[in-house]
């Protein structure tokens, strides 16, 4: 896939346009400001610290260079120029490759209003395309919000692992979650 492809386009709950993508190199400053932002509130994602913009030209130069090798599906949220929202999935190796992992996360002002839901339904149209036949995501135990709405997306629960994450100090439970791709 090229980097910056356009998926699709649509209007969030709340007004706002919305495009939605494959990731591009001009995403480098927006995605620093992205994830240091996610870190900076406390969000409920695997990374607890701050990237460099050295570490975020590699992490990103790794990214596109499997997106172009069709190793990955990328696809990021824009709103008024900025990105707002990035999905992946990435497939899993050897035996295990007819299943992708996801992963996602949407910046605080942008959520609740379909970005994430629209971000996810691409991103598994994108994996079914690449002959993913499941994905499997795991999420924390206390994300309300997030658990609910992988369950309203057809993501089933499979199994956690007791106090699996530390999160400000405390223990949680993370959830491992799974979804059947129709074939396309």
């Amino acid at each position: 896939m090229r980097p910056g492809t356009v998926f699709n386009r649509f209007t969030a709950r709340d007004g706002r346009q919305v495009i939605l993508r494959a990731a591009k190199w001009d995403d480098l400053d927006d995605m620093l400001d992205f994830i240091n932002s996610l870190v900076e509130e406390e969000a409920m994602i695997t990374a607890n610290m701050k990237q460099t913009r050295e570490s975020e030209v590699d992490w990103l130069a790794r990214k596109l260079t499997n997106l172009e090798k069709d190793r990955v599906i990328n696809v990021v949220a824009e709103v008024e120029g900025r990105m707002v929202g990035s999905c992946e999935v990435e497939a899993r190796p050897g035996r295990f490759s007819h299943v992708g992992v996801l992963g996602i996360s949407v910046k605080q002002g942008y959520r609740e209003v379909g970005i994430g839901q629209e971000l996810m339904r691409e991103a598994e149209r994108q994996a079914a395309q690449m002959g993913l036949e499941s994905i499997l995501l795991e999420v924390f135990a206390t994300n309300d919000r997030a658990n609910h709405v992988y369950e309203k997306m057809g993501y089933r629960r499979i199994g956690a692992i007791p106090d699996g994450i530390k999160y400000k100090g405390e223990y949680v439970d993370s959830v491992y979650m799974v979804k059947k791709l129709c074939s396309s």
